[in-house]
C-alpha cells in the first residue's frame, strides 16, 4: 500500500521591506509584546497603522488581548484601496509574550495554523530577535504546519505556501538561520510523519527501505541486516522479539563523516528503538494502550530524521546511527515468559514480560556498537517505560547519564531546541531488580521502572560516556498545542541536532 501524498512545509523567504509592503502576501502578521506597562506592538505595526488607517490597540482592547505567546487576534481585510499589497486579506496580530526564543517559536506555530490554507503571509515576527529567536520562529511555523492525513479526498487543511520574513536587516546574512532552522524542523517533521504511519504499512523492511532513501539523499553509507544476517550474526534480541511476527526484523546502519576532519574527529552513535508495532506479545498491552504502538518505533525514526540533516547543520563530529528495527507480535513463534536469549556479544536475558522489548532490541545495536563502531560517545532514543510518562507528564522528557558533562551539554540543548529534558538518576541499588537466577539479566525488573530499564541498557554500553533518552512520555500529545499536533511528535530530533550541531558537542566528554 502507498503512503498517500502528503502535504509539505512552507516554504520560507527573508525580506528587508516591512510585511504589508510584501505584494502578493494575503496575510500580514505583526508581533504584540507583553510588557509591564501593557500591550506594545512590534516591528511592521505602524507601517501597517499607516496603511489601513486603523486603530489596532482598539481592536486588541476589545478582544481582551493579553500579548500572551501564541494568541491571535484578527482583522479581516475588506477594502484594499489604496494599499501597497492589494492582495491584503488578513491581518493577524500574534501575542510574542516577552519575545524569548520558546515564546517566540509558540508565536511561530500559532501564526502557521491560524494562516493554513493560504497561500501566502508576510509577517516582521523575525525582526524583533537575533538569529536564535529567528531559528525558534522558524521552527515553530514549520510544525506548526503539519498535517499527516492518509483520506481518499486528501488532507483536511493545507499549509500556507509561503511565509516572508519581512522586515530585516541584512537579510541576506541571515539566510543562514533560516536554512539551519529549516533543516531542523524539517527533520521534527520527518520523524513526525514515520511514526504516524499505520503499521499494516511500517514494517521493519519499510521502515529501512525509508532509511536506505534518506541515506540516497544525504550521501550517508548505508548497512542493512535481514533476519538470516541477523539470526547468523548473533543478534539474539532482535531475532528473539521478532520472532512471532510475519514481518521479520531489520538492523540499520548509517554512517555520517563531516566535510572536514578525518578518522581523529570524535564519533558519536546514536541508537534509536525501531519497535514498528507493539501488541506487547505474549504478555499482551490493553486494547487503550495498544492504538499508540505503531509510534513505538519513534526513537528509531527520530535517529533516522538527525541522520538526514546532520549535514544541513554542519555537525562537526562522525556520527553513526543505529535503527534496531522489530514487529512485538503474538505468533506461534513469539518468544514466550522465561525464554533466554542471547544478544550480540554473548551476553543472556531471562525474558519475564514479553512487553518489556524495547530494551531487547537496543541492547544488541549497543553492543554491536561497543564491539564493532568502537565510537567515543554512546546515545540512544526510546519511547521506553510508562515509568517515564507518570514521571514526569507529558511535556518533558527524562534522559540518565553516565558522564556530567554529556548530561549538562544535552540539557542545554534541549531547552535551546524547545524539547526539555529531565536528568534522572542512575541508582545502582536497584541492581537487585533486574538479576535473573538463570541469565545475566532479568528484562523487567519492575519499579522504578525507568531506572531499572536504564541499568539493565547500561551493560551493554562498555563502560562508554552513555546517555539514554526515554521520550515515552512525550512521544505523544494529546492535543494541538504550540509546536505539537495530536498525535506523534517526534520529540528529540530538534534536541539531538541542537546538540550535533554545537562546535564542540562533546566538549569536556572526549579529550
Amino acid at each position: 500500500m502507498a503512503l498517500p501524498t502528503q502535504v509539505s512545509p512552507p516554504q520560507v523567504a527573508v525580506s528587508d521591506v516591512a510585511p504589508s509592503a510584501v505584494v502578493g502576501a494575503d496575510v500580514v502578521a505583526v508581533p504584540v509584546l507583553a510588557g509591564p506597562d501593557g500591550l506594545t506592538l512590534g516591528p511592521g505595526a505602524a507601517e501597517l497603522l499607516d496603511e489601513l488607517g486603523d486603530d489596532l490597540f482598539a481592536l486588541l482592547e476589545s478582544c481582551e488581548a493579553t500579548g500572551e505567546a501564541g494568541e491571535v487576534v484578527e482583522r479581516v481585510v475588506l477594502d484594499t484601496t489604496g494599499l501597497t499589497n492589494t492582495d491584503l486579506r488578513l491581518v493577524l496580530l500574534v501575542g510574542v509574550g516577552e519575545g524569548t526564543p520558546t515564546e517566540l517559536r509558540r508565536a511561530g506555530a500559532a501564526l502557521a495554523r491560524r494562516a493554513k490554507d493560504r497561500l501566502s503571509v508576510a509577517t516582521s515576527l523575525a525582526a524583533l530577535t537575533d538569529d536564535t529567536g529567528l531559528r525558534a520562529i522558524v521552527e515553530g511555523l514549520v510544525l506548526g504546519s503539519f498535517e499527516f492525513h492518509w483520506r481518499s479526498g486528501g488532507p483536511q487543511a493545507q499549509p500556507v505556501g509561503k511565509v516572508v520574513l519581512a522586515g530585516l536587516v541584512d537579510s541576506e546574512a541571515r539566510k543562514a538561520a533560516v536554512e539551519r532552522a529549516l533543516a531542523v524542523a524539517g527533520a521534527g517533521w520527518l520523524a513526525r510523519t514515520l511514526a504516524l504511519v499505520p503499521s499494516n504499512v511500517k514494517t521493519p523492511a519499510w521502515l529501512a527501505e525509508q532509511a536506505a532513501d534518506v541515506a540516497d539523499r544525504a550521501r550517508l553509507k548505508v548497512r542493512v541486516w535481514d533476519e538470516k544476517q541477523l539470526a547468523e550474526e548473533g543478534f539474539g534480541g532482535l531475532v528473539g522479539v521478532g520472532q512471532g511476527s510475519a514481518n521479520p526484523p531489520r538492523l540499520v546502519r548509517l554512517d555520517y563523516a563531516p566535510r572536514h576532519g578525518g578518522r581523529k574527529v570524535p564519533h558519536v552513535v546514536l541508537v534509536g528503538k525501531g519497535i514498528t508495532f507493539d501488541t506487547g506479545g505474549l504478555s499482551i498491552k490493553s486494547r487503550d494502550n495498544m492504538m499508540l504502538m505503531k509510534r513505538d518505533m519513534t526513537g528509531a525514526g527520530v535517529v533516522l530524521a538527525v541522520m538526514g540533516a546532520l549535514a544541513d547543520v554542519d555537525c562537526p563530529v562522525r556520527v553513526t546511527g543505529l535503527l534496531a528495527c522489530a514487529e512485538n507480535s503474538v505468533g506461534a513463534d513469539s518468544i514466550r515468559p522465561g525464554d533466554v536469549l542471547r544478544h550480540y556479544g554473548g551476553r543472556t536475558t531471562e525474558v519475564t514480560n514479553t512487553d518489556a522489548e524495547g530494551r531487547l532490541v537496543m541492547a544488541d545495536a549497543l553492543a554491536y556498537a561497543v564491539a564493532d563502531v568502537e565510537p567515543d560517545v554512546l546515545v540512544d532514543i526510546a519511547t521506553l517505560t510508562g515509568a517515564m510518562k507518570i514521571a514526569l507528564g507529558q511535556k518533558t522528557g527524562g534522559y540518565f547519564a553516565t558522564d556530567d558533562a554529556l548530561a549538562t551539554t544535552l540539557r542545554v540543548a534541549s531547552l535551546s531546541a524547545g524539547e526539555p529534558l529531565w536528568r534522572m538518576p542512575i541508582v545502582g541499588d536497584y541492581e537487585e531488580r533486574i538479576a535473573s537466577k538463570v541469565a545475566d539479566a532479568d528484562n523487567a525488573g519492575g519499579a522504578p521502572g525507568a531506572i531499572t530499564a536504564a541499568l539493565f541498557l547500561k551493560h551493554f554500553t562498555g563502560g562508554l560516556p552513555w546517555a539514554h533518552i526515554d521520550i515515552a512520555s512525550v512521544g505523544d500529545s494529546p492535543n494541538d498545542e504550540f509546536e505539537y499536533t495530536k498525535g506523534a511528535t517526534g520529540f528529540g530530533a530538534r534536541a539531538l541536532l541542537h546538540w550535533l550541531e554545537m562546535r564542540e558537542p562533546l566538549v569536556g566528554v572526549v579529550g
